[in-house]
């Protein structure tokens, strides 16, 4: 549900036209999960016995019984060698097609597939199941830590004073020397805030939009969120803005924002 919102949002902010190709190029890739999951289902079968074991060592003399023996343990080789062969096809085959859709699906979303890694291989193979080690916390880890807290200030800084433009570059390269890190959705609103200080209502509620997306439960979220509805309601989608602004109230309704947002509600005329 959240992520559907999301996406609405971000259809008004940013319109995009979603062509039919692009609609047959995901449905491709839907069946080629289905078939590969078919795949794997079938080798998981191979695992599980049909009937009991019918081998039978016969014979009235030893050697006639080791004779027995050895042809059986032939079949059986054989079989194995044969089973092994189609397995390690599939394996190929399949790792070849994880590569494939990866390298699909990076080229829908805008990704650089310049910087895709090596396939893992189809279940695993050739990894043990000993667990990872602990992370530790090295010096290198510590001082990048330190680095991250102080490039935000810096921005945060710039902001407070009402450098925005400043502001607006020091949080966005912020995030991206620090992607996904537990300051990012920080980061977000406050270029939000200094793209709405340099006047650009549209960006800042992309970034707010944004800041609310990374961690739509955080302690900017109800702020971010009620700043996307008060953004909409200023470019004049006044309709998403009342979407917008009654979900502040529907999710955080103790906040301050919520409050906030209920008197936009009201000055708007939302239904």
């Amino acid at each position: 549900m959240m992520g559907r919102f999301i996406l609405a949002i971000a259809l008004v902010l940013s319109p995009i036209s979603v062509t039919a190709q692009d609609q047959q190029t995901l449905a491709d890739i839907r069946q080629e999960l289905t078939v590969l999951f078919v795949e794997v289902q079938r080798l998981r079968r191979e695992l599980s016995t049909t009937s009991g074991p019918t081998t039978s060592v016969t014979g009235t003399s030893v050697l006639d019984r080791m004779a027995t023996i050895e042809s059986e343990m032939q079949r059986l080789t054989s079989k194995t060698e044969e089973l092994e062969f189609r397995i390690n096809r599939i394996v190929e085959d399949g790792t070849n097609r994880i590569g494939d859709l990866e390298f699909r699906l990076v080229e829908l979303e805008g990704g650089d597939v310049s910087k895709l890694g090596e396939v893992s291989t189809l279940g695993g193979a050739g990894q043990t199941s000993t667990p990872a080690p602990a992370p530790v916390q090295s010096p290198e880890t510590t001082q990048l830590a330190v680095a991250e807290e102080t490039d935000f200030k810096r921005a945060q800084d710039a902001l407070t004073a009402g450098d925005f433009q400043t502001a607006a570059e020091r949080f966005a390269a912020f995030n991206q020397t620090y992607p996904g890190g537990p300051l990012a959705a920080g980061a977000d609103f406050g270029r939000g805030e200094a793209l709405e200080g340099m006047g650009d209502v549209r960006e800042a509620a992309r970034a707010y939009l944004s800041s609310f997306s990374l961690d739509p439960n955080g302690p900017v979220a109800p702020e971010a969120l009620f700043r996307v509805g008060r953004s909409l309601a200023t470019m004049g989608q006044s309709e998403d803005a009342c979407v917008t602004l009654k979900e502040v109230g529907a999710r955080f309704p103790q906040s301050p924002s919520a409050q906030a947002a209920n008197a936009q509600l009201s000055a708007l005329g939302c239904n």
